[in-house]
């Protein structure tokens, strides 16, 4: 035997074609027995468990969403020089640049810089919040720091109300 000669691995085992008469062994039924619901077509019982209580309704409600939860991210010095090293940022720092190039989740919408290791490059910070190490630091530098309030979330409605 070659090389050339070898079969196919098959990924996945082909499926047994039924309904092709009694001497196939999966004939006239097809497998599925006589009658009943599973036996036809378009059958879904998924999650069915038979019984007056589902079974996604016997189990007790757990946790909440919390509609004005804060979603921050923290970035610290070290990580900074890092991204001005790989030319990933210039000279400005935002949460919606960092954003913009996919270096912090979407879903964060307040941003936080912390103190840890050091910064060389001189940049313009924006962020929401910054500890007083980050801060000490960045001014020792002479880097441009602005702080912005943080947003105002409330719940998440998909419709604005109306008045009938």
């Amino acid at each position: 035997m070659k090389l050339n000669e070898l079969p196919a691995l098959k990924s996945s085992k082909s499926a047994k074609r039924v309904g092709r008469g009694i001497g196939s062994g999966k004939g006239k039924t097809c497998g599925r027995g006589h009658k009943g619901q599973k036996s036809r077509s378009g059958v879904s019982l998924l999650g069915f468990i038979g019984g007056p209580l589902p079974f996604w309704r016997s189990i007790p409600k757990k946790g909440f969403k919390n509609a004005f939860c804060q979603k921050a991210v923290g970035i610290n010095l070290q990580e900074l020089q890092a991204l001005v090293d790989a030319k990933k940022i210039k000279n400005s720092v935002s949460l919606v640049e960092l954003q913009k190039k996919d270096l912090v989740s979407k879903k964060a919408n307040v941003l936080r810089i912390l103190g840890q290791g050091e910064l060389k490059t001189v940049l313009k910070i924006e962020a929401h919040h910054m500890t007083k190490t980050a801060e000490a630091k960045l001014k020792k530098l002479g880097a441009e720091i602005k702080i912005i309030a943080l947003p105002k979330q409330g719940p998440k409605t998909g419709k604005t109300a109306v008045k009938r």
